[in-house]
């Protein structure tokens, strides 16, 4: 998809989830859309209706910080909606946003050894790097326990995406599977944002596209998010179910990597069995020795 039909769908999506009382306008009986009209996006951004129409027909070039704005307020997007109509509009005009370089094919990034150092370092976490492709590149003792799921067998990739959508065993490893797989979409999403010239990314959307009718129409919702902090719940099949807090971390050496770090409450329930994992892993570290 284009930049004109990505930042099309992207308006078109936003503005269909705002109804006017969300927005504070009166209710007009026998409306035809879901959400606001044109003309009340424009009223509410202080634009005339023929410029907004033009911004959501894609043409966002040339378009000024003040009324992306305007139009972010009317549409009540929150921060990551806004900063990824900024890169559309940057991607319009041609401005770089993330700092890379367009990438001709999928290629894995070559990772520096004193990062894998790094990674192994943590020992009482789970500990990862991943790409914008979603990619494992390097994980540390822990994380490769906790992953076993995912990595599996040689040969199988290390891949977030692809085992989210379609490994069957990620709907054991993730209860919550229906809820990670928003989240995977709409990181996915904010990426593209970031790095229009992503060809692996590319590649990968197309794939799962093609795999996954459930991808397929999560990506057609356009919504985006940035993961930050937070907590998730997992079953492991070695362990049980783990309760863990995250924490993302920016790369700032390799712009577009980040550490994900994965840790219990101390004292829980889940720290008790991440220790059992962790013991576990060790025993078949020995017996491969």
């Amino acid at each position: 998809m284009g930049n004109r039909a990505e930042v099309r769908e992207f308006l078109m999506s936003r503005r269909a989830k705002i109804t006017p009382e969300r927005a504070g306008l009166p209710a007009a009986p026998n409306r035809r859309v879901p959400g606001l009209r044109r003309s009340e996006v424009a009223a509410l951004a202080g634009v005339s209706v023929e410029y907004y129409a033009k911004l959501e027909r894609g043409a966002i070039a040339g378009a000024s910080a003040s009324v992306l704005d305007a139009i972010s307020g009317a549409l009540q997007l929150d921060d990551t909606e806004r900063a990824h109509l900024l890169d559309l509009a940057r991607a319009a005009d041609g401005i770089p946003t993330s700092g890379r370089s367009r990438r001709r094919a999928a290629k894995p990034a070559a990772t520096r050894p004193s990062l894998q150092w790094a990674v192994d370092s943590i020992r009482d976490a789970i500990a990862f790097v991943r790409n914008p492709q979603q990619d494992l590149l390097v994980t540390n003792e822990l994380g490769r326990a906790f992953y076993s799921p995912l990595l599996g067998a040689a040969g199988r990739t290390p891949n977030l995406a692809r085992f989210q959508f379609l490994d069957p065993a990620a709907r054991d490893f993730y209860p919550d599977w229906d809820l990670f797989a928003e989240m995977c979409v709409a990181i996915m999403r904010t990426e593209a944002g970031r790095d229009p010239h992503d060809r692996g990314l590319q590649d990968l959307v197309g794939e799962l596209s093609t795999r996954s009718e459930t991808f397929r129409r999560l990506w057609g919702t356009h919504d985006v998010r940035t993961h930050g902090s937070g907590t998730k719940r997992f079953h492991h099949p070695e362990v049980g179910e783990l309760v863990l807090a995250y924490e993302e971390l920016a790369i700032t050496a390799e712009p577009g990597l980040i550490l994900m770090i994965y840790t219990p409450e101390p004292g829980s329930p889940s720290a008790q069995r991440l220790q059992i994992l962790a013991s576990w892993s060790r025993t078949l570290g020995a017996a491969s020795e």
